[in-house]
């Protein structure tokens, strides 16, 4: 396979895996904006989901205050933000179209339909009650670009550079959704456990799809740290952390074999891959939640840049 073939793989994953987390963003900080005062916080949530999305600086220089509409306008469709969820579609439907015969047939009128229906939209239709419609309709163009993927895709080469696509992006985006909660969505002055955490952590449990989950796999009430155990080390969990660097190691070790060797991705990955099998949640956060997860983040990044340099 062509390396620019594989990069258009890889990326268009990124990016459809980047519109559906600022997506749920975008869901979970419109959910927290209508509780009452008492258990939505301090009004910070739409700063929340810019931190979290990793642009409030760029927004800053744009607009003086983080709003409602403000903040749906810049994540979801604004020219200026180069990872709005307009300009990701936008640009995994360039890279999907310079490498059309390496997608089925139902990729590829997934991708293009997706994007001929987002021209029709308007930021200023967003109005209350319509986030949640184009929030739900983003997920849902993202699960069937999955989904078709999952179900069409030969298992080869373009099969795993796209999968590792996915799962690099979905990583980064659990963390750092994980990350904000500690440190910017709850106030200093509420009590961890309190009603307001409460809240904060069930709208964090549904952004992922893993409220569910959590009450089958613990069976108890909300607690945090059971909440990261979740999210950071059960590989069952799809969007976990320790789920996706199992899935990453087993595409790159698909991709080794079909190319005779290995490089610095296969040893990174599985460094963090062991690392995260070995881990408890209690050391987890003896060493600090947020110093865990800032490393994470920055190991992740390194295994991307690895792949990219090993086969792009």
């Amino acid at each position: 396979m062509l390396s620019r073939t594989a990069d258009n793989l890889f990326w268009l994953s990124r990016y459809v895996e980047r519109a559906d987390y600022l997506a749920r963003i975008l869901e979970t900080t419109s959910r927290l904006s209508v509780l009452p005062a008492a258990y939505a916080g301090e009004g910070n949530e739409w700063k929340s989901a810019l931190a979290t999305a990793g642009c409030l600086n760029a927004f800053l220089a744009i607009y003086e205050k983080p709003t409602a509409e403000t903040v749906t306008e810049f994540l979801a469709f604004s020219e200026q933000n180069p990872s709005s969820i307009r300009r990701c579609l936008e640009t995994a439907r360039f890279n999907a179209r310079a490498v059309r015969t390496a997608l089925t047939q139902e990729m590829w009128e997934t991708i293009n339909g997706a994007w001929l229906d987002l021209q029709k939209m308007d930021a200023r239709d967003m109005v209350e009650g319509r986030i949640s419609r184009f929030t739900d309709w983003v997920k849902d163009v993202a699960l069937r670009i999955d989904g078709s993927g999952y179900r069409t895709m030969l298992r080869n080469d373009a099969y795993w550079f796209s999968r590792l696509g996915f799962y690099i992006e979905r990583a980064d985006n659990t963390a750092r959704i994980l990350d904000v909660k500690y440190h910017i969505l709850l106030p200093e002055s509420s009590a961890v456990g309190g009603g307001l955490d409460y809240s904060q952590w069930t709208a964090i449990l549904r952004s992922v799809n893993a409220l569910t989950a959590y009450r089958w796999v613990y069976r108890e009430s909300l607690r945090p740290w059971l909440i990261a155990d979740l999210l950071i080390l059960n590989e069952e969990l799809p969007r976990s952390l320790a789920s996706c660097y199992k899935n990453i190691v087993e595409c790159l070790d698909s991709l080794a074999g079909a190319y005779g060797r290995q490089g610095k991705a296969q040893r990174q990955a599985r460094t963090i891959h062991t690392s995260l099998d070995n881990s408890a949640i209690d050391q987890v956060f003896q060493t600090g939640l947020h110093e865990f997860l800032t490393n994470f983040v920055a190991d992740n990044n390194r295994v991307g840049a690895a792949i990219v340099e090993q086969y792009l």
